[in-house]
């Protein structure tokens, strides 16, 4: 590890925990949020309802996620941390993300399209999300040894190739 990234890692997981806190809190909001709307809310519940998701969503939650992926994404390549419960993690933050979008697309057609439909159960979401919420978290406090895991080589060996940028190296 270079002294520039000894000295910018703990700024980075910082700003990673703190984006990663935003992020996984406004996923497990939104859908509680959801559910206090009702085809039968008069106008300005609707209206409430609609700006409150809407701005949560798009002002809090997705640029939290987005910077929490740049964050950790820049922790991993000044780190080289490529080991195999890395890879288990990113998987989990795949999920992670599809479980966003989901949200998302519950929000556009539930609140922003109008239409006076109602959302799915709040525990659906929330447990959609949850899992891999949970799976990260055990993954990074534990690092468990998956060293059994018979990975292929492109993600257990360097390939000794140039990359589009320049990253510090030892």
């Amino acid at each position: 590890m270079t002294a520039w990234s000894a000295a910018v890692t703990p700024f980075l997981k910082a700003l990673h925990i703190v984006a990663l806190t935003a992020w996984c809190g406004g996923l497990l909001a939104l859908p509680l949020m959801l559910s206090r709307h009702h085809p039968a809310n008069p106008p300005a519940v609707f209206g409430n309802i609609q700006r409150a998701a809407h701005l949560t969503y798009t002002m809090v939650v997705t640029p939290a996620a987005v910077i929490a992926v740049v964050a950790g994404t820049w922790l991993i390549l000044t780190r080289e941390a490529l080991v195999p419960w890395l890879f288990a993690k990113l998987l989990f933050v795949a999920i992670l993300v599809a479980g966003h979008a989901w949200i998302g697309h519950i929000l556009v057609t539930v609140v922003e399209s109008g239409q006076r439909r109602r959302p799915p159960p709040s525990w659906l979401p929330v447990a959609v999300v949850l899992t891999p919420m949970l799976a990260i978290l055990a993954l990074v406090l534990g690092k468990p040894d998956l060293s059994d895991i018979d990975f292929p080589g492109w993600l257990s060996a360097p390939q000794d190739r140039e990359l589009l940028f320049d990253v510090p190296s030892r």
